[in-house]
């Protein structure tokens, strides 16, 4: 193998893919900013219809309110976005409002008696709402902390009336108190985005590169004059392959760059003032190497897989047709590795792309176990040998190269296998 050969031949792709727009735009233009842009901009309308919400009047229709409770009335519309009306007729009527959308709630009071063991003037609020409309629900989560406010209130009035001491009323108290720093949590917060980005990223990089170092050189008429070259037709497809492997990888990692130094910007809708004490967190330093190489793995058995399935193609149209399974099976398991109760166990550390998802994922949390963590670089670098050498026997053959080739993949592993078992 001649390196020199190799890296000219390599230049030469690189070169002529950054002339083209749609590979520009996949593979540098979206990792760098449209994904951070994107999720500030999801992040905002969320923040928007959020707000929009909470300024929406409620209509509240009471019935049933004893008279020596009238000031939960006032303690309802305390919050300015609630309008309360006293409902003295059937309230099955006014459960009928309710489920028709014109009412958004009702609040049905109910007198309780146990004797000696309850205080005067107990009540039962039943709250009827329209689980299907945000007003509704909206308006239950407003009148219910607003009830609960009033009893804890009324409850503590009688207390001391009766010269009950707290500790002695409360049978104990509960207190809530989260010990993870602000930089555990941010951590927390990009490793469950991360490895997911980074796993859309890198496919998504590889995608235009891989259809245009095949299918877009046939149709651009350039695949019989590249074949006709004085060098092994091995070197021209490890270029091809390199090619589209440095753009995968370099994809993932601007994604990564992108949305670490733009952390801060992305969670000032949601944090607020908190944004600048949240994105001090970061990616812990020390991971860096272990991250980038996870991606780079990555970007090269991406590469391999979307390279055997491209050189069926004889244009870019059909090139897309059969490079998106393969693109979808890529991003699928990194739906199913986002919940942080996944442990990142020998079994997982085995499977393929679903391995280097986690290892991100710990790594990003600054906790990466040392078993796993050794077993999923030497699997996915066993895999992406397997990848490279199965791409190289693919695009070896005579009938894939000349583009003679009918069908796809699995057509071409179909007549082979027929002619083994012909030749045996």
């Amino acid at each position: 193998m001649a390196p020199r050969q190799i890296w000219t031949l390599y230049i030469h792709e690189v070169r002529s893919a950054l002339r083209e727009r749609s590979i520009l735009i996949g593979s540098i233009v979206i990792p760098l900013v449209m994904y951070p842009a994107l999720l500030w901009a999801g992040f905002a309308g969320f923040s928007f219809v959020q707000g929009q919400a909470d300024r929406l009047t409620s209509h509240v229709a009471v019935h049933g309110l004893p008279d020596t409770h009238r000031a939960l009335v006032d303690s309802i519309e305390s919050n300015g976005r609630t309008v309360v009306v006293r409902w003295d007729d059937d309230p099955a009527a006014a459960r009928d409002e309710v489920a028709r959308g014109s009412l958004d709630l009702l609040v049905e009071f109910r007198t309780v008696s146990d004797g000696d063991r309850t205080l005067d003037d107990n009540f039962q609020a039943t709250l009827y709402y329209n689980g299907a409309q945000d007003r509704s629900r909206g308006a239950r989560s407003r009148v219910e902390s607003a009830i609960e406010s009033y009893r804890q209130g009324w409850i503590d009035t009688a207390r001391r009336d009766l010269d009950i001491p707290n500790p002695v009323w409360a049978d104990f108290a509960m207190a809530r108190s989260d010990v993870a720093t602000i930089e555990e949590s941010t951590r927390f917060l990009l490793a469950m985005i991360v490895p997911f980005l980074t796993l859309i990223m890198v496919a998504l990089a590889a995608f235009y590169p891989a259809i245009d170092a095949t299918a877009g050189e046939r149709e651009r008429s350039t695949w019989e004059t590249l074949m006709t070259l004085a060098v092994p037709r091995s070197h021209v497809a490890t270029a091809k392959y390199l090619y589209v492997a440095t753009f995968g990888a370099m994809g993932g990692l601007l994604n990564l760059a992108a949305l670490t130094l733009s952390l801060r910007w992305i969670l000032q809708p949601l944090a607020g003032a908190d944004a600048q004490e949240l994105a001090q967190g970061g990616l812990p330093l020390e991971t860096l190497p272990i991250i980038a190489l996870g991606t780079a793995l990555l970007g090269l058995f991406v590469a391999a897989g979307m390279l055997v399935f491209a050189i069926f193609a004889r244009n870019f149209k059909e090139g897309q047709s059969m490079i998106t399974p393969f693109y979808l099976v890529i991003i699928l398991p990194a739906i199913f590795v986002q919940s942080p109760d996944i442990e990142f166990s020998v079994g997982l550390a085995l499977l393929p792309v679903v391995n280097v998802a986690l290892l991100l994922r710990e790594a990003i949390m600054g906790s990466i176990p040392l078993l796993p963590g050794l077993l999923t670089l030497a699997s996915m670098a066993a895999c992406v040998a397997v990848a490279v050498g199965f791409a190289q026997w693919v695009m070896r053959n005579e009938e894939v190269l000349l583009g003679s080739s009918k069908g796809g993949l699995w057509s071409f592993l179909k007549r082979r296998i027929g002619q083994w078992r012909t030749t045996a």
